[in-house]
């Protein structure tokens, strides 16, 4: 007997996108160890530990203003590391909104990634469209094929 095979198209398909509400960090009750022995004891919701390395990226990102963006490469510059390594830190970012991982792009001004996806090709586009979202609340603007429109919204740590 032949198998039949249907295709289901997958839940994030069927899934419309939901605009999200513009997050005051004053207001952000989100544990965050700052302190080397909490942070040696901490572990995130998946049991794992982060690192020292980790740890740099996101006190650093923690200092990106509203409405300015930095790229993988600044922070990299800044803390050590690779733009990979520092992209591997935010994808696995535990921390969020309270480390604002959408406000790091690429070094050729693209939006980049969000939440392990890049661009709006990847998938569905669901998290591209999101982290635009998040940034034009913030004023940070960018073009039709998501590169960012005036350098005066990068932050360079003043």
């Amino acid at each position: 007997m032949p198998v039949t095979r249907t295709k289901i198209p997958s839940p994030s398909k069927l899934i419309e996108y939901v605009r999200t509400v513009p997050l005051d960090m004053a207001d952000c009750d989100m544990y965050y160890p700052t302190t080397s022995s909490l942070r040696s004891q901490f572990k995130t919701a998946g049991g794992k530990r982060v690192t020292p390395h980790q740890w740099a990226v996101y006190d650093f990102t923690r200092t990106i203003p509203v409405g300015k963006v930095v790229t993988y490469k600044d922070v990299c510059q800044a803390v050590g590391g690779s733009p990979r390594s520092v992209g591997g830190a935010l994808r696995t970012n535990p921390f969020a909104p309270f480390v604002p991982c959408h406000r790091v792009i690429a070094s050729s001004l693209f939006i980049g990634g969000f939440l392990g996806e890049w661009g709006k090709e990847h998938r569905t586009g669901t998290q591209y469209n999101r982290k635009l979202d998040l940034l034009s609340k913030e004023g940070v603007t960018f073009s039709e094929e998501g590169y960012l429109k005036g350098k005066e919204l990068l932050w360079k740590g003043d």
